[in-house]
C-alpha cells in the first residue's frame, strides 16, 4: 500500500487560480449561443430593477440621478468583468446613502470622487494582500444592527421628499438634530406630494404581493410621472431639480488632487473601503447559497476596487455588490458574468435613447422606491431573534444600531465588532475548563493496549496531582486555569498535567504552564505534561517548556508509571495493620 502525503504547501492555490476572474473560468469551460441568450434575458430583468433603484439611490445620497447610471454602467461592467462571483452584480447601493451624503457635504462632489477612486485603491490592496477571507468573521449581530440602522437614516432622508416639505437652507445631517427640524417643518407637507408617495409605495407593496415577478419599481416609476405629466402635478421632479439626465457618458477626468484634500477625504475613503468589502462578499456570499457555486473573495475585492476607480473616473459614485439585484440576476436564469456586463450595456442604451422621460419622473415616487427598500433591509425575524438569543447578542445588537443611527456606520461596524470579540472570548473562556484528582479511566490506556506497570494506589497518593484541562488554552482562560493549576499543596511532589482535551494552546497559555513548571521546580516538584497534539507540543516548546523543566508522557497512565520509577516509595505495598 502507497501511502501519499499532502503538505499545506501544495494544497495552497496559485496566484493565477486566486485571481483569475470568474468571467475567464467561465469561457474555459465552454460558452455557448444558449449561455448568452440567457445572460442577456438576466441582464435586460436586472437594467429593469436597477434603472429606477441607481436614480433614486444617488438622489438620495445628494449626488445627481445621472451619477448613479453612470455607477450601475461603468462600476457594474467592471465588477462582472473582473470579479470572482459568476453572478455579482455592481452598482450604488443603498448602504452607501449615508456616507456618501455625508461626503458630499464635507468635501463635496470632486471630494466624494475622490474617496471613492482611493477607496478602489484600498479595496485592491486589502484583495491582493489576501484579506478578504477574514470579511466573515464579521459577528451576525453587528451586521443586522447596522443594516437596520442604516434602513432608518436613510428612511429619514426621504421624508422630505416623501412629504415634499419646503424649507430654505440645508437639512441637517445627525439624526438628533434632524428630527427636530423635520418636525419643524412639517406643516409645510405638499399634499399632491404626499398623496404621490403613498400611492406609490401601495401599488409598490401590492405588485410585489400580487405579482412578485412583475419590474414593479419600473412600472410604478413610469405610471408616476405619466400622471405627473398628464395631470401636471406641482411636485419636484428629475427635470426641476436637475435639469434632467445627459443623453451620454462623460469623460473619464480625475479631480482636483491636493495633499490636503486627500488628508481630508481618507476617512472617507477608508468608511468606503470597510462597508463595501463587507456588502461585496455578503452579496458573493449570497449568491453561493443560491446557487452551489463558490466566489473567490481576494479576487472579488479586486475586482470592485478597479470598478470603483472606473465609476469615480467616470463621475460616478461608490460601486459594491448588491444582494437584491444579485438575487434578481440569479433568479432571472443567468449563466456568467456576462449577464452583469449586458446589465450595463441595457442602460447605457437608456441614457442614450430615452434620457429626456426621465425629466418626467417625480422626486417622490423615487423615495417612495427608497422607502420600500429601508422596509426590506430590516431584517426584521433575525432582528427579534437575536434580542431573544442572547444578553451578550443582544447588546451588541443595540449597540451597533444605536451607533450607527446617533454616530455613525465605521464607528458602529468597529465598536460592534469589538464587543462581538469580547463576548466571543468570554463564551470561549467559559468553555474551558480543568478537572483535578482524576480518575484513571479506559481512555487514558497507552496506545499499545497495555495496562502498564504502576500501582493504583498511587492516583490516590497525597504526594501526586492529576490535572485535565479541555477546550482551548488561550489568553482568555489562562487566568482561572493558571489560579487552578497553581493551588499545589505543601504534599504534592509531583504534578500531572493532561492536554488530551486541548486543541490549541496560545502563547498566553504557554506562558501559564512555564511559570507553573519554574515555579514548581523551584519547590522539587515534578511537572509532567501528557496527551500533547503536535501542534500543542511545538508551542509549548516555543517558550522553552520542554525536558528538564517538565517531563513529557502520551497518557496519564504512561506519567504515573514513569513517577513510581523516580520513586519506588510509591510503588511498595502498603502496610498492613495488626
Amino acid at each position: 500500500m502507497t501511502t501519499q502525503t499532502f503538505s499545506s504547501q501544495s494544497a495552497r492555490p496559485s496566484f493565477a487560480e486566486l485571481y483569475t476572474p470568474k468571467l475567464v473560468t467561465v469561457l474555459r469551460e465552454g460558452y455557448t449561443f444558449g449561455h448568452f441568450r440567457a445572460d442577456v434575458m438576466a441582464g435586460l430583468t436586472v437594467a429593469i430593477v436597477a434603472l429606477p433603484l441607481s436614480m433614486a439611490i444617488a438622489i438620495g445620497s445628494n449626488a445627481s440621478p445621472a451619477q448613479g447610471l453612470y455607477t450601475s454602467i461603468v462600476g457594474g461592467f467592471f465588477v462582472s468583468l473582473l470579479g470572482g462571483s459568476r453572478f455579482q452584480m455592481g452598482g450604488p447601493a443603498g448602504a452607501f446613502i449615508v456616507l456618501v451624503a455625508a461626503t458630499v457635504q464635507q468635501h463635496g462632489t470632486d471630494g466624494l470622487i475622490l474617496a471613492t477612486i482611493i477607496a478602489g485603491f484600498m479595496l485592491m490592496a486589502i484583495g491582493y494582500l489576501r484579506l478578504g477571507t477574514y470579511i466573515k468573521f464579521i459577528p451576525y449581530p453587528v451586521t443586522i444592527g447596522f443594516t437596520a440602522g442604516i434602513a432608518l437614516t436613510i428612511f429619514s432622508g426621504e421624508i422630505t421628499h416623501l412629504f415634499g416639505l419646503s424649507f430654505s437652507g440645508t437639512e441637517p445631517g445627525p439624526l438628533t438634530q434632524k428630527i427636530p427640524f423635520l418636525w419643524e417643518h412639517l406643516p409645510t407637507f405638499s399634499p399632491a406630494t404626499l398623496a404621490l408617495s403613498v400611492a406609490s409605495i401601495v401599488a409598490l407593496v401590492v405588485l410585489r404581493m400580487v405579482r412578485p415577478r412583475w419590474p414593479g419599481m419600473l412600472i410604478v416609476v413610469a405610471l408616476a410621472a405619466v400622471v405627473t405629466a398628464v395631470l401636471k402635478l406641482p411636485v419636484e421632479t428629475i427635470g426641476t431639480q436637475f435639469g434632467g439626465i445627459p443623453r451620454s457618458l462623460p469623460l473619464p477626468a480625475l479631480p482636483a488632487v491636493s495633499l490636503e484634500k486627500l488628508q481630508a477625504v481618507l476617512p472617507n475613503a477608508v468608511s468606503f473601503t470597510l462597508l463595501g468589502a463587507i456588502e461585496s462578499l455578503l452579496s458573493a456570499v449570497v449568491a453561493d447559497s443560491m446557487t452551489g457555486r463558490r466566489h473567490r473573495s481576494n479576487c472579488e475585492l479586486v475586482g470592485q476596487g478597479v470598478a470603483n476607480i472606473m465609476s469615480g473616473l467616470f463621475g460616478g459614485i461608490c460601486v459594491t455588490g448588491t444582494v437584491a439585484r444579485t438575487a434578481t440576476n440569479v433568479r432571472a436564469g443567468a449563466h456568467g458574468p456576462i449577464s452583469g456586463m449586458m446589465h450595463s450595456v441595457f442602460l447605457l442604451l437608456f441614457i442614450l435613447v430615452a434620457a429626456p422621460l426621465a425629466s418626467y419622473i417625480p422626486l417622490a415616487v423615487l423615495a417612495a422606491v427608497l422607502a420600500v427598500v429601508c422596509w426590506n433591509m430590516v431584517e426584521r425575524h433575525a432582528f427579534a431573534t437575536l434580542l431573544k438569543a442572547s444578553h451578550g447578542d443582544a447588546a451588541v445588537l443595540l449597540a451597533t444600531l444605536g451607533i450607527t443611527l446617533f454616530r455613525g456606520l465605521t464607528e458602529a461596524i468597529i465598536v460592534g465588532f469589538a464587543l462581538g470579540s469580547v463576548l466571543f472570548i468570554h463564551r470561549m473562556s467559559q468553555t474551558t475548563a480543568v478537572e483535578a484528582n482524576l480518575p484513571l479511566v479506559g481512555e487514558d490506556t497507552p496506545d499499545d493496549g497495555s495496562r502498564g506497570s504502576y500501582d493504583e494506589r498511587a492516583q490516590q497518593d497525597p504526594s501526586v496531582v492529576v490535572y485535565r484541562i479541555s477546550g482551548a488554552f488561550f489568553f482568555g482562560a489562562a487566568s482561572s486555569i493558571g489560579a487552578v493549576l497553581e493551588r499545589i499543596g505543601e504534599g504534592h511532589r509531583n504534578l500531572v498535567v493532561d492536554f488530551t482535551a486541548v486543541p490549541f494552546v496560545d502563547s498566553t497559555g504557554a506562558q501559564t504552564i512555564e511559570n507553573l513548571a519554574r515555579k514548581a521546580a523551584g519547590r522539587n516538584v515534578g511537572v509532567y505534561l501528557t496527551g500533547t497534539s503536535a501542534n500543542v507540543k511545538r508551542e509549548l516548546a516555543a517558550h522553552g517548556i520542554r525536558p528538564p523543566l517538565v517531563h513529557l508522557a502520551p497518557t496519564i497512565e504512561r506519567a504515573l508509571a514513569e513517577i513510581h520509577k523516580r520513586e519506588p516509595a510509591l510503588a511498595a505495598p502498603a502496610p498492613t495493620e495488626g
